[in-house]
């Protein structure tokens, strides 16, 4: 299996549960690892066959902005959805950090892993 990655994308979102993180959008940051077959591509040397991930970051970017989840794993969830159903990853592996949630550390958040082949794990 071949891996498409983008590292270290940030965006800013209202996300959290508390009443001050959903006054203003707050920084998050993604590390994303998409499981693919990039044969195809490497063959025709055409957009079309591959996971485009300027596509992927656009698509993230409007869920982000359209949607104010109160969770990360709702929101990481959502992006797994997207990059699996729309892109047509065979797996994903998606690190997301909330760099200004905890005073004192760097980043907190979830890492999940998904596949097409099971969405439940």
């Amino acid at each position: 299996m071949d891996i498409v990655f983008i590292e270290q994308f940030k965006l800013d979102t209202i996300i959290g549960i508390h009443d001050w993180e959903r006054e203003q959008p707050q920084p998050i940051v993604l590390d994303i690892e998409i499981g693919c077959c990039i044969k195809k591509a490497v063959q025709s040397d055409h957009i079309k066959d591959c996971v485009d991930y300027f596509e992927v970051c656009e698509r993230i970017r409007q869920l982000a902005a359209t949607h104010h989840f109160q969770l990360v794993e709702t929101l990481v969830e959502a992006i797994s959805d997207i990059i699996i159903n729309d892109f047509g990853a065979r797996q994903v592996k998606i690190k997301l950090s909330k760099p200004s949630a905890v005073a004192g550390a760097q980043g907190v958040g979830v890492i999940i892993e998904r596949s097409a082949d099971n969405r439940n794990t």
